[in-house]
């Protein structure tokens, strides 16, 4: 059964898929970053997770046919289609604190608090941070050691399929940065299809 999900700008929302079904992530305007967090459904005590996925892969790229894994090294989802081939596992969700330090700005909507809110319906705690695969993000690392973000690739219509690898808890934000070049410095919507 088919499913479809509009994200406007800057909000969130959270779903559940089965083993098996795939995921397509689609960057409707182009340039729009998505922190995508998944738990697994029945024992969120396991989750998406970038260290472990960076570690078992040996890479912090990743391409169709790569494993997604958790926080306990067992694969969560897979990447079957990437129109975009740029994402990033380095950056925690942003989150108001943030917007404080890095852009003098209170109260800012965030990414953290956009998952919080949609995970809710699911009896997922709130957890200190999220730690995200954060689609369409365009992290640049240098050969010194020092990263940048920088505008992402991803044109209108572009999109990351995924399949899960288990029953998943899903939650996506549309993340609101506008401030700096992680989403072309404009928010723009995503859709999420689910068959």
């Amino acid at each position: 059964m088919k499913q479809e999900f509009f994200i406007e700008a800057e909000k969130g929302l959270a779903f559940t898929v089965k083993k098996g079904q795939i995921i397509t992530v689609i960057d409707v305007e182009g340039e729009q970053v998505v922190d995508f967090v998944v738990y697994r459904e029945g024992d969120v005590s396991e989750r998406i997770d970038p260290g472990v996925t960076m570690d078992a892969l040996h890479s912090y790229m990743v391409k169709p046919g790569d494993i997604i894994y958790s926080n306990k090294y067992r694969p969560i989802m897979s990447i079957v289609e990437d129109k975009v081939g740029r994402h990033d596992f380095f950056n925690p969700a942003c989150r108001p604190e943030m917007y404080e330090l890095l852009y003098n700005k209170e109260n800012h909507r965030s990414c953290y608090e956009n998952l919080n809110d949609a995970f809710t319906q699911y009896g997922v705690p709130k957890p200190d941070q999220h730690y995200p695969f954060n689609l369409f993000m365009n992290t640049v690392v240098k050969d010194d050691g020092t990263m940048s973000v920088e505008r992402p690739v991803s044109k209108p219509g572009d999109y990351i399929k995924l399949k899960a690898e288990m029953d998943l808890i899903v939650g996506a934000s549309a993340c609101p940065c506008s401030e700096s070049a992680c989403n072309g410095y404009v928010c723009t919507p995503i859709k999420i299809v689910v068959e």
